[in-house]
């Protein structure tokens, strides 16, 4: 009940419907092109020649299915989590490997927890630039902007921006060189 009484029967009905949306998201056999379909309905803009593979998606009943803007040409792998609570944003030629979370939001608790006055919550934005890579089983942390034509590593840590046409990695990431690309 306490959580009820925090977000608000609104909300909680958010809630409940959206439990009932991803469920259909998330069924094993949808093929990926299902998928974007079922979320265009729910409010997603989705680009043209998008896969998005089995994920998963929380704090809907906040920003909902139209906080998730992705363009055109991204792939989205396996267990990817996306964290609704602000807004997502892919632009064009993105590839996020499979088990990576994407995190608009930090709250340690309830409105009474002893660390709120210390940790306040937090809903930021996150972006990716186009033709951006991240590699399995990263973590973007909330208000990021991976820049253009970046290599995040295998299991980093993104916890501020990556420069454009960046190779990144590490927990938390270091710059490990600049690319030479061609403009």
């Amino acid at each position: 009940m306490k959580a009820l009484t925090e977000i608000g029967i609104k909300k909680s009905l958010k809630f409940c419907f959206g439990l009932f949306q991803t469920s259909l998201i998330r069924f094993p056999l949808l093929l990926p092109q299902l998928r974007v379909l079922l979320l265009r309905l729910y409010g997603s803009q989705i680009g043209q020649n998008t896969l998005i593979h089995n994920t998963e998606f929380i704090n809907f009943y906040r920003r909902g299915f139209r906080g998730l803007t992705i363009g055109n040409n991204c792939f989205i792998g396996n267990q990817v989590l996306f964290d609704l609570a602000n807004e997502i944003r892919l632009e064009d030629h993105i590839t996020i490997s499979e088990r990576c979370l994407i995190l608009t939001h930090t709250n340690v608790g309830y409105n009474d927890h002893p660390l709120q006055s210390f940790f306040p919550p937090v809903s930021k934005s996150v972006v990716f630039k186009s033709g951006c890579f991240v590699g399995i089983n990263s973590t973007i942390l909330p208000g990021v902007t991976i820049g253009k034509n970046s290599f995040v590593g295998a299991c980093s840590l993104i916890n501020k921006d990556v420069p454009d046409e960046t190779v990144v990695a590490g927990i938390p990431f270091k710059i490990i060189r600049k690319l030479p690309i061609d403009k």
